[in-house]
């Protein structure tokens, strides 16, 4: 769990690298990357180790004795990460915002914001059942309950992984803003008095606080240069102060026909 959680770190701390040559757009998509690492590090280390060992104690069953050590390591796991869950869900109930929970993960883009959180809910939840293995184990002298506990944890760890792993992928392969905020961006478009119509509005994350605009755009017909020039800056600045995670902005003005449909018009990148 501390491993992942230091690959979490150094992928922020890669994210924040700036913009090379062979990284035009910068490194923000690194935490994704090492985000579904992690995701994939619970799934085998904590998964998969949890079930082999459970299995391997089926086989070879023993009633757990002097398990004073047992409650002690429990214990002491159990107040790291519970500490570790309480830093974990602020910093998600802070993205999350007034959202529900469900919501708010699904509309994160920074997934060291809810992956702490979610883990080490696995990780907890997982102690309470090593807990109730060791102690109804002892109690009823029933050398099966250790195993079928291991077994439960990994089932745990493992569906938390392949979650987490589902929601880092969208991430990965590129998400951009859903429809309420693609349609208020359109309005602050279609509101400037230089602008004719609007077709497409295509936007993508580059990290979790770097967005990229494309805005296919046609202005009014009797724009000189300058005037366009003049439009072009109103627009950055009216999108950029109600939504300054949008770093870079880019029109493509439409060259279109009397017969010019939405799907069909020629774009020429501005």
């Amino acid at each position: 769990d501390t491993g992942n959680e230091w690959l979490l770190l150094y992928g922020i701390g890669r994210s924040q690298l700036p913009p090379d040559p062979e990284h035009p757009f910068g490194h923000g998509r690194e935490l994704y990357f090492w985000s579904l690492i992690v995701a994939l590090m619970i799934f085998a280390a904590g998964g998969g180790l949890s079930i082999y060992e459970g299995v391997y104690h089926l086989v070879h069953p023993r009633v757990p004795t002097n398990v004073f050590w047992n409650y002690l390591v429990l214990g002491a796991a159990f107040v790291f990460e519970g500490t570790s869950w309480i830093f974990g869900w602020r910093a998600f109930r802070a993205a999350k915002g007034r959202r529900n929970i469900w919501k708010g993960l699904r509309d994160s883009k920074d997934p060291s914001s809810f992956m702490v959180f979610f883990e080490d809910s696995g990780a907890l939840l997982g102690l309470l059942i090593a807990f109730a293995g060791i102690f109804f184990g002892q109690l009823l002298a029933n050398p099966y309950l250790d195993g079928i506990a291991s077994i439960a944890i990994g089932l745990v760890l493992g569906a938390m992984s392949i979650f987490l792993a589902y929601e880092t992928k969208g991430l990965l392969i590129g998400e951009g803003f859903g429809p309420k905020t693609l349609g208020r961006l359109r309005a602050i478009v279609e509101a400037d008095q230089g602008v004719e119509h609007v077709n497409r509005l295509l936007t993508l994350f580059l990290g979790p606080g770097e967005v990229m605009l494309t805005i296919e755009v046609r202005f009014c017909t009797h724009f000189t240069l300058i005037e366009m020039r003049h439009a072009i800056a109103r627009l950055k600045q009216a999108i950029r102060d109600e939504y300054p995670q949008i770093k870079r902005i880019y029109f493509a003005a439409e060259s279109v026909s009397e017969d010019w449909t939405p799907d069909e018009a020629p774009a020429k990148e501005i």
